[in-house]
């Protein structure tokens, strides 16, 4: 009895055929004229709106370059020049120390320092709002008695020069009390906007969500 052997070899599936690979392909181009039009139906919907910017924020950003500016200056002239500027790495720190105080003034207005909420979740609405209340007039008694602090400090030790270069420090002592007085003037418009709206981001996080 003769068996014909190719007669049950099963057949041979071939993969990566050239209909998958336009299918693929199509597929790619798709989803990347899909991306590419979302972003730009997001730049025909959403014009470009520097309202809710002010002063300390655009502080902070001048302050940030001059920074990177210094930074950089530094790395050229440390690993290209092979002569150091000294008192770029100085000035870069001052110019940090102003973007952090003024940078938390931009903070205290937007209500974005670091606050625990978890309580006001079980408090009652009126007790919370008392709360509320008692910690808006704290934060900007504290701010107020830390400008007169940084302002007595200032009188006893702002005629130091720098390190690097003969500069008054007190540039940068005065960069520190310009932060403090903004965070007080901002806590105190915080302050009156709770009041005037009935409550705050500790009392309702979501009303602020918004900001991000």
């Amino acid at each position: 009895m003769h068996v014909n052997a190719g007669a049950s070899t099963p057949p041979i599936v071939q993969y990566g055929a050239d209909g998958d690979d336009d299918t693929a392909a199509h597929s790619h181009e798709t989803s990347v004229e899909s991306i590419v039009h979302s972003f730009e139906e997001a730049d025909q919907q959403h014009d470009v709106d520097l309202s809710g910017y002010a002063f300390e924020d655009w502080f902070c950003l001048t302050l940030f370059w001059i920074m990177a500016a210094l930074v950089f200056l530094q790395f050229f002239t440390r690993y290209v020049l092979n002569n150091s500027f000294a008192w770029t790495e100085e000035l870069a720190v001052y110019a940090l120390i102003g973007v952090v105080f003024m940078g938390s003034a931009m903070c205290v207005r937007i209500c974005r320092h670091i606050q625990v909420d978890f309580l006001y979740r079980y408090l009652p609405k009126g007790l919370a709002r008392v709360l509320a209340t008692l910690i808006d007039v704290l934060r900007t008694v504290f701010f107020g008695y830390a400008v007169w602090l940084v302002y007595v400090y200032i009188d006893l030790v702002g005629v130091e020069p720098m390190t690097t270069i003969m500069w008054n420090k007190s540039y940068v002592y005065w960069l520190a009390l310009a932060g403090f007085v903004m965070m007080f003037v901002r806590s105190i418009q915080v302050s009156v906007q709770n009041w005037r709206q009935g409550y705050s981001s500790l009392e309702n996080p979501a009303a602020y969500q918004s900001l991000d």
